[in-house]
């Protein structure tokens, strides 16, 4: 017979309700491809506030590790992406990880994976999107401000003051908000995301497509054509620069699982603490609750 203690670190074990339906609609999505499922969302759309502590980082890897214990590998992955990227250090390490676990990442986007979440979609084998659904440029950010904008604007200090000097005291008001050492900076930033999305790339989703990778290069990492770093890029969009794209609309019980677990994630983060999910089809769970990191 159970004990008082045993039922309830059962009843524990199960969460909020809110769990308990999101978890349901995750084994159901896992049941349906036949594949492990492992949700990676943050809520910096329901909680703007909490959007710097729910990007990218050095924490998520626990959570990882902790929903891939356990599970057949064999079966590769569907990593469902919802984040408006973070830390380009741990999206690398993060990746890294995840490539020692699986040789079959799929990934699938319901509605946004912007900048990280773009880099981390290209290491996989193909993107699942909707209609709805959008990735984002991958530029880097240096300070909130795009490292190529910072090497355009210097760019223009430089060319104006030597076809009109008298234009040398304006600049220096505007560069000198700059240290010393950010050009370089930006330099490498801009270098080490492109070297990083393009191994990735040249690794399993564009094998051997040399063309094709720099034309998603170009596409993705160059600010002069994105504009700006919350550019939407949509399915179509992104089929149409050279990544490989699985229209959800063509698959109308894959459609309904996975925007099924979509809704029950983001009515998640509307009606409780949670800012950020990782969890698996077994229920294994790493949620962040303002501020705190609990396994669930």
């Amino acid at each position: 017979m159970s004990s008082w203690n045993d039922i309830y670190d059962e009843i524990n074990s199960y969460g909020s309700i809110h769990d308990v339906i999101r978890r349901n609609y995750i084994n159901q999505l896992s049941e349906l491809t036949g594949r492990n499922v492992i949700i990676y969302y943050s809520s910096w759309l329901t909680k703007p506030e909490f959007s710097l502590s729910t990007g990218i980082n050095d924490e998520d890897k626990n959570g990882f590790m902790a929903t891939i214990k356990g599970l057949d590998r064999e079966k590769g992955l569907d990593l469902i992406l919802h984040t408006q990227g973070g830390e380009t250090a741990a999206t690398e390490s993060l990746v890294d990880y995840l490539k020692t676990c699986f040789t079959d990442i799929r990934a699938i986007v319901p509605q946004i994976a912007m900048s990280g979440g773009t880099m981390i979609a290209c290491a996989c084998k193909s993107i699942v999107m909707g209609k709805q659904s959008s990735l984002g440029p991958v530029d880097p950010q240096i300070q909130g401000v795009p490292a190529h904008a910072i090497l355009e604007e210097f760019e223009q200090a430089v060319e104006e003051s030597r076809g009109d000097p008298s234009r040398i005291p304006f600049w220096q008001v505007i560069l000198s908000k700059y240290s010393p050492a950010l050009i370089g900076e930006c330099q490498k930033a801009i270098a080490w995301s492109e070297q990083m999305v393009r191994k990735w790339l040249a690794e399993v989703m564009l094998q051997s497509e040399t063309g094709k990778i720099d034309a998603v290069i170009t596409e993705l990492i160059n600010h002069a054509l994105t504009l700006s770093h919350a550019r939407h890029l949509s399915a179509q969009k992104c089929r149409d620069i050279g990544l490989k794209i699985e229209m959800m609309e063509d698959n109308q019980e894959l459609q309904d699982a996975v925007l099924a677990v979509h809704h029950a994630t983001m009515l998640t983060f509307a009606q409780t603490p949670s800012v950020k999910i990782i969890e698996n089809q077994n229920g294994k769970s790493y949620i962040k609750t303002a501020g705190v990191l609990p396994p669930r």
